[in-house]
């Protein structure tokens, strides 16, 4: 079963090619593969990012307030119609984020989130849905971003709520929004660049304190879809440059 609610804290380092590989050689020796990488290799995640017309959601992020929320379709793969993909929403207050997502099929939730078609499909979350209903009429939320990665991600032997993902090759674009239409856009990271992610509940392991310490690892602050959207607003700021 599809876990529907993560609580958590996350931390994030970016690494070269040279210390992503010196750590997963440390990490294997604690984690192992998530279920969607369970021979140890990449899988790739897109997603639909959700926002106002004045795209008030992600710049209200980037003023970094105590409390913010996204609204984003998600797929592991590029699907079709009939696969399985995730509404989420996902909160962050002092730093906790917390995620809540229902699971539907590709063509339930864009008939849902893009034209308010309600879903009926089985099983589905109806507190999620509830949720989402209100963000989405609230704020008036359309299809703004579309943003894929492969990705490879481990969890604790001895504790399965401690996780570890890395991202790369992050690729994003303004148009064509829609899952099915596959991972192609701008990349948002250098080559060979990766963004490792530590998905904490609970106590962080001694273990990945004392890495972080040998590697000399420091937090960043780095959001995909802000990063994407600084980018957008400094090339559409060139461009009127240049047509003056």
């Amino acid at each position: 079963m599809d876990i529907e609610v993560f609580n958590r804290r996350e931390q994030k380092y970016m690494l070269d090619g040279d210390t992503y590989e010196k750590v997963i050689n440390c990490i294997e020796k604690y984690m192992k593969p998530d279920a969607y990488s369970s021979d140890g290799g990449i899988y790739s995640i897109c997603n639909i990012y959700y926002d106002t017309d004045d795209d008030y959601l992600i710049r209200r992020s980037l003023a970094k307030p105590v409390y913010k929320e996204k609204l984003r379709l998600r797929a592991y793969g590029t699907p079709d119609g009939s696969s399985k993909v995730f509404v989420e929403i996902k909160k962050k207050y002092h730093g906790i984020v917390n995620k809540r997502r229902t699971t539907m099929s590709l063509e339930e939730a864009e008939a849902y989130l893009d034209e308010g078609a309600r879903p009926h499909c089985p099983n589905i979350n109806h507190q999620v849905l509830a949720e989402t209903d209100y963000i989405k009429d609230y704020y008036g939320l359309k299809p703004k971003v579309y943003i894929s990665y492969d990705r490879r991600a481990y969890f604790g032997k001895d504790d399965e709520s401690f996780r570890i993902t890395f991202d790369t090759n992050i690729q994003t674009r303004r148009t064509d929004l829609r899952l099915e239409s596959g991972a192609y856009g701008t990349q948002l990271l250098e080559p060979g660049k990766w963004l490792m992610e530590a998905k904490i509940s609970g106590a962080t392991p001694v273990w990945f304190t004392d890495m972080l310490s040998r590697l000399k690892l420091y937090p960043v602050s780095f959001s995909k879809y802000g990063t994407e959207y600084t980018n957008y607003i400094l090339k559409i700021k060139k461009e009127k440059l240049h047509n003056v």
